[in-house]
């Protein structure tokens, strides 16, 4: 029997992707704990505590999605919940972006000093049998999850899963350090170089913190242009060009605009200011007007906040 239900982890939609993340997510970080337990690596656990901060931040990135897409429905716009945040639920998508950005830093900063610490103390004996172990299971299914998320948001297009891509890329990254670390630590084991074994773990630590750290900060940075509310460059330009156009055939005094991208969401706002002995003209003239300027700033969209106001005194527009 058919349904119309989407299934829990549909690879077709941003939840589902994000679902699935989750839970791959969840799976790595446990299984990082119990290796890192048993092969008594800082390395490692690390590993598990990011994977953990990812789980959670992935979660909220689903919540947020999920909102966001429920706001843009019609069915959805009378609901208390909406009636609440009747803005929409766009500003929450950079809070998150930037939050889950910033807490990895934070604990990769963290682990950084734990490293030092370290490598100052001795370094950390490990056992390398459970940690190769682990670092080959994580190189394949990380891979696999960064390629899977990186082509499932070429259709999608979705920030969260650009940057939960980018995080299993990471991951990876911080794998392959793993693996290399590991085996030249059994390579050196019984040899004249023996000694800088306790200094492996701690000293790769320390390296893929500085990694970590450095990753995220384009998503910050990104993140608090859209709390600020900075008006992009290419999107400015574009509404003013088609502003002046509307002015020179309208013969409009002048217009006022102004511009964010909040997340995935535009916010435009046009105020045109009329000559105040222009001839009259019906409201369903000013919404044909409307609609016009609305297609020329492109396809309408649920994600796009449009207001457009037509006065003749300048104060409204200011």
């Amino acid at each position: 029997m058919a349904t119309d239900h989407p299934r829990f982890f549909d690879t077709r939609t941003e939840q589902g992707v994000l679902r699935l993340s989750i839970a791959a997510s969840l799976g790595m970080a446990l299984a990082a704990m119990v290796f890192g337990l048993l092969a008594n690596s800082s390395l490692i656990i690390f590993d598990g505590i990011y994977g953990l901060i990812d789980v959670v931040m992935t979660w909220l990135s689903l919540l947020v999605a999920r909102l966001i897409a429920q706001s843009t429905q019609t069915d959805m716009l009378q609901s208390r919940l909406n009636q609440r945040f009747s803005m929409g639920f766009w500003h929450l998508e950079p809070i998150v972006l930037g939050v889950s950005g910033t807490l990895m830093i934070g604990a990769a900063l963290y682990a950084l000093v734990n490293a030092v610490d370290a490598l100052t103390s001795g370094g950390r004996l490990i056992a390398l049998g459970p940690a190769i172990t682990f670092a080959v299971i994580s190189i394949v299914a990380e891979s696999a999850l960064a390629v899977f998320t990186l082509r499932a948001n070429r259709r999608i297009g979705s920030d969260f899963i650009a940057l939960d891509a980018k995080n299993w890329i990471v991951a990876a990254s911080m794998s392959a350090c793993y693996l290399v670390a590991f085996i030249g630590g059994a390579l050196v084991r019984d040899t004249s170089l023996a000694g800088i074994a306790p200094y492996i773990d701690p000293g790769i630590l320390a390296v893929v913190c500085l990694f970590v750290m450095v990753a995220p900060m384009a998503t910050v940075r990104q993140a608090l242009a859209g709390i600020l509310l900075v008006a992009p460059p290419e999107l400015r330009a574009h509404v003013d060009e088609v502003a002046r156009g509307v002015v020179a055939r309208h013969g409009f005094l002048e217009y006022r605009s102004y511009v964010a991208q909040v997340g995935r969401g535009e916010q435009i706002e046009l105020f045109f200011v009329v000559r105040a002995d222009d001839p009259p003209r019906a409201l369903a003239e000013w919404d044909v007007l409307r609609d016009e300027i609305g297609e020329a700033l492109g396809e309408e969209s649920p994600d796009r906040w449009l207001t457009i106001v037509f006065t003749t005194d300048l104060e409204w527009a200011v």
